[in-house]
């Protein structure tokens, strides 16, 4: 059986998707990009401030599941410049804490609202006990 999360914390879904799907302890996270839930618009700033606002929106979406961002066992991480990578591993740094999630970087040419960074990925919840 699957579950819809949704919570207007994180923006809402801009197309045929949901913000996440949970089947059993499993949780599969839709992209998020640097948009800010109340206004639905990017986030000024560069880089750096459009990542930190990408994973504050994934942990709002973690949260509304039941867990925090540290249950993310998968991230896959999608740049249009790779060359902001060491940017991306300092700012991760201040939401994961070890061990790390398994993770795929890629550079990508163009990603919706022209933003410069989405990151999707998996959690798994703490089995109840």
């Amino acid at each position: 059986m699957k579950s819809i999360i949704k919570t207007d914390q994180a923006p809402s879904a801009i197309g045929t998707y949901s913000q996440a799907v949970k089947v059993n302890n499993t949780v599969y996270l839709s992209g998020q990009i640097p948009l800010i839930p109340a206004t639905m618009e990017v986030i000024e700033g560069g880089f750096a401030e459009q990542t930190e606002q990408v994973f504050k929106n994934l942990s709002a979406v973690c949260e509304a599941a039941g867990g925090t961002i540290n249950d993310m066992v998968k991230v896959n991480i999608f740049m249009t410049d790779l060359s902001n990578f060491a940017t991306v591993n300092e700012i991760m740094a201040k939401y994961f804490q070890q061990p790390y999630p398994a993770r795929a970087a890629i550079q990508i040419s163009k990603l919706p609202k022209d933003v410069d960074i989405e990151i999707d990925g998996v959690m798994e919840l703490p089995s109840l006990r």
